[in-house]
């Protein structure tokens, strides 16, 4: 007689999967700072996919990924975001350290943009990006 496989295991992790989708929270709950500390990560992978794609092809340079005013916007946005979501934490929780930890980070990434373009400016920026993160996660904290 042989035995056929059993679908317990399968209906286990189907039903975990339905339960995990029922329990997230749909895009428009998210908070600023959650939305603040994506498009970190999104800025982070931009950094090293850039460096990496002018390591690995050096004929080509100054193109839309590599453009002053791509990152000049981009530093712009992630302003309006810490104004938005880090001032409003201060006024909400009270609390001014995400603030300065945010600001102290976006000053990075705009010390970034005056560096020349020999690697240091990525690192500068990711540190300043990441330093903005660690902004947005405690206002987040702080709100909890």
């Amino acid at each position: 007689m042989t035995h056929v496989a059993s679908q317990a295991p399968t209906l286990t992790r189907l039903g975990a999967v339905v339960r995990a989708a029922r329990d997230s929270r749909p895009l428009t709950s998210l908070s600023g700072d959650q939305l603040a500390m994506g498009l970190s990560g999104l800025c982070l992978v931009h950094c090293l996919a850039t460096t990496i794609f002018f390591a690995s092809v050096a004929s080509v340079g100054g193109v839309f990924l590599d453009n002053h005013l791509f990152h000049e916007i981009g530093l712009i946005i992630a302003i309006g975001f810490a104004l938005i979501t880090l001032v409003s934490g201060v006024l909400s929780h009270g609390y001014m350290m995400p603030f300065a930890v945010g600001s102290f980070g976006l000053g990075m990434m705009a010390g970034a943009l005056s560096r020349p373009h020999d690697g240091s400016e990525v690192v500068a920026t990711m540190i300043g990006v990441a330093v903005v993160a660690l902004g947005h996660d405690l206002n987040r904290r702080a709100h909890g």
